[in-house]
């Protein structure tokens, strides 16, 4: 399928990026602009602004196992690696005896990455086992099992954004503009409306035969996504930790603990990141309904600058007192919430809209989609084209929601690897955490 020749991009994250990239490459006559809220990218609001990401093949999907093993290998033999962009360090998937979901998970995951990685992944089928590969956790570490993948790592999150973005600033085929996107504008004299391009909140418009929604956890406030995804906030924790720290920390493999959701990256510049990977907060909004004159709908969209309550903190401290002790009582360097964009089964919306022509939205990314950074943006362009490979396109579609919208959180139950609270509230979290201070200075 041609494409034509004007695209606007919303949104300078991983999706809007990989899809600028793979663009300016695959169709050097169109005329490519890249509009982002934030002056800089990346963006500090972002998910992707971080000292580190997970990058795995570790799925129960064999889809994404394989896609994610495409990833890696560019992770590992191309730029998109170097300068300390990518480390393998490992990663050790655990389960304690009790979560029959998490360990099922782990059972298939090794499943799939054992066909890929072969040796590089090792079976741990007790306590024992685990602590063989990670010595300095202690015996209060609650595990039943796991194994590890000597073939996983982890990126410099924030470094790899700003290396993409350099490599469109030197290529200077993308047009880079910022502005908050207010609203998609249409043309709604045809049976069916078209978009045309987006108005900023200063009240200047910038026009567009094509217009690629990749805005993340704020996607709901550009269309209606009740019932097919959902902002959601995750807790984060930095530690400062010594030089000796760092050196004794640094070489371990990343731990992720399914049942629980959290997850220890090894420490850089003596800063350790924990952090939970689960249902996640959400932050209910009544906003407008995109493209419905006169409707309200309510959302959860991010919060800005939100600190992590106080619920998540002592969740990073039962599992500090677990896993390394001696943290646990040390004072946070600093929290943060990560906003991710959750679908239904964990997968990405990669889609046009079925209601609007020059329509396309690439988000949806669920809280993984970062790994896939050097390959997802030719995906995406394989889908404008109409070229996706059908079981992607598959996953990847825009589907109908059956459910309705009143109770659409029962439909995200995600691809199997959360944990926690189905549904906590973000103010209501933060208010117990103010009810708490002042009961504690009482």
């Amino acid at each position: 399928m041609a494409l034509p020749p004007k695209i606007l991009i919303v949104g300078g994250g991983v999706f809007g990026l990989s899809t600028a990239q793979s663009l300016s490459k695959r169709h050097p006559d169109s005329q490519i602009t890249l509009v982002e809220a934030s002056p800089t990218i990346p963006n500090p609001h972002g998910s992707s602004v971080d000292t580190s990401r997970i990058v795995r093949a570790d799925y129960a999907n064999a889809a994404y196992a394989r896609l994610a093993d495409t990833a890696i290998q560019r992770w590992r033999t191309t730029e998109w690696g170097r300068e300390g962009r990518y480390t393998q360090n490992g990663l050790l998937l655990v389960y304690p005896e009790n979560s029959a979901s998490a360990k099922e998970y782990a059972r298939k995951s090794y499943a799939n990455v054992r066909r890929i990685e072969g040796d590089n992944v090792i079976l741990l089928p007790t306590k024992e086992d685990v602590l063989r590969v990670v010595p300095l956790y202690g015996e209060t570490f609650d595990v039943a099992g796991g194994y590890v993948n000597w073939g996983s790592g982890w990126s410099d999150a924030a470094a790899t954004v700003h290396f993409a973005k350099e490599q469109l600033d030197r290529e200077g085929k993308v047009t880079f503009r910022t502005g908050d996107v207010e609203r998609v504008l249409y043309d709604t004299s045809g049976a069916k409306p078209r978009a045309t391009g987006v108005a900023l909140a200063d009240g200047t418009t910038i026009t567009a035969d094509l217009v690629v929604l990749a805005t993340g956890a704020w996607s709901s406030k550009l269309v209606d996504l009740r019932g097919k995804a959902v902002a959601t906030g995750q807790a984060i924790a930095y530690i400062r930790i010594s030089d000796a720290e760092q050196r004794e920390l640094e070489n371990l493999p990343t731990i992720l603990n399914f049942a629980t959701g959290i997850f220890i990256i090894p420490p850089r510049d003596n800063l350790l990141k924990i952090a939970r990977h689960a249902y996640g907060y959400r932050n209910p909004r009544s906003i407008p309904v995109p493209g419905a004159a006169g409707e309200t709908m309510q959302v959860s969209l991010p919060e800005p600058g939100a600190p992590v309550p106080l619920e998540g903190e002592e969740a990073f401290r039962v599992a500090l007192k677990q896993l390394l002790p001696r943290f646990m009582d040390r004072p946070f360097a600093g929290t943060r919430i990560c906003w991710y964009t959750d679908t239904p089964n964990g997968d990405f919306i990669v889609s046009y809209h079925p209601a609007y022509d020059g329509l396309f939205l690439a988000t949806g990314g669920s809280g993984h989609a970062y790994k896939f950074f050097p390959v997802i943006g030719d995906k995406v362009v394989d889908a404008m084209e109409g070229s996706l490979d059908p079981e992607l396109q598959k996953m990847w579609a825009w589907t109908e929601v059956t459910t309705p919208a009143a109770n659409v959180d029962d439909l995200f139950d995600g691809d199997g690897s959360r944990s926690g609270d189905r549904n906590p509230i973000l103010k209501d979290e933060l208010a117990k955490t103010r009810r708490g201070d002042r009961a504690s200075v009482l």
